[in-house]
């Protein structure tokens, strides 16, 4: 019964709201979480029967295995989502979802790498192997263009515009955006190109793939993340580090050097610019270690 409803909400994820294949699969998830605990408790009604009790329900069902509130949180947004397609198709008269409440999250701020500690990441990069040199491209490029770990992977030759100093990336959603590249990045990418990727077959379909591994195919996320890891352990840093902090590195240092919150959303493919704005947050504290360091009235 559910599995032609399923069948159609994927569509619908799909084609009219184009998300990613992750964001397809995360939504589907959180409505299979659903139906299997209807399953548990004997209780198949169809989405026009389910009441917000039976929400309720699975809100607490959900709460119990130890899942976090952001974890929760996620998992409600996700059933929101499917009822507000239902009504739009009128499989539902009204919606069961709107008065559920999500917890209440604390927006912990990520760790930030300075630019020392960056550079002193990539200088633990040994260049002398072909893996070495393929990686000091993907850091520079990932730090120069705050580029998301997926789309780092998936960054084709043919995005490439290094004359005009711009890279064109696909983001979530299939969102492109044109972001500029710095010089080293740009150096590191050639080098590579020409001395590494040459001696490399790509396979079928990954012809266009600029960083490959040694079978011919795009690198996983799961590796740039051990890459990362194994730098910063080398590297002496025991922040808690993910091919993500040099994205919230990218853009802290931008905020810092007083860039324009507009221009940040634009170059990290945000959508909406309070996701972006959780940066000011950042150069909040930054504005304050800086009085304190040096305004009389703080260091008196």
């Amino acid at each position: 019964m559910w599995e032609s409803y399923k069948k159609s909400y994927k569509a619908y994820l799909q084609l009219e709201k184009s998300l990613s294949d992750n964001s397809v699969e995360a939504y589907m998830r959180d409505l299979e979480k659903l139906t299997q605990q209807l399953q548990a408790e004997n209780n198949m009604k169809t989405p026009a029967d389910i009441s917000f009790k039976d929400l309720q329900q699975f809100v607490q069902f959900i709460a119990k295995p130890g899942i976090n509130a952001a974890s929760q949180a996620r998992i409600i947004s996700g059933i929101k989502s499917f009822f507000k397609y239902c009504l739009i198709e009128n499989i539902v008269s009204k919606d069961p979802s709107v008065l559920l409440e999500t917890p209440k999250l604390k927006r912990t701020l990520p760790d930030v790498l300075s630019f020392e500690e960056i550079e002193r990441i990539i200088s633990k990069i040994d260049v002398s192997t072909p893996d070495g040199t393929r990686n000091k491209a993907i850091l520079e490029t990932m730090y120069s263009c705050g580029l998301r770990v997926t789309e780092t992977v998936n960054l084709k030759i043919s995005c490439l515009y290094t004359d005009i100093g711009f890279i064109r990336v696909i983001g979530k959603g299939d969102k492109e955006r044109l972001i500029p590249i710095g010089r080293d990045a740009i150096k590191y990418i050639k080098i590579y190109k020409e001395n590494i990727r040459v001696h490399t077959t790509p396979q079928k379909n990954f012809e266009d793939i600029l960083f490959l591994n040694k079978f011919g195919k795009s690198l996983s996320r799961v590796m740039i993340f051990y890459i990362i890891k194994d730098l910063a352990k080398k590297a002496g840093i025991t922040k808690n580090i993910s091919p993500h902090t040099f994205r919230h590195s990218f853009a802290t240092h931008l905020v810092e050097g007083g860039a324009d919150l507009r221009a940040v959303q634009e170059m990290l493919g945000h959508e909406s610019i309070t996701t972006t704005e959780i940066y000011t947050h950042l150069d909040r504290n930054y504005l304050r270690e800086t009085l304190n360091r040096f305004h009389p009235a703080f260091t008196h």
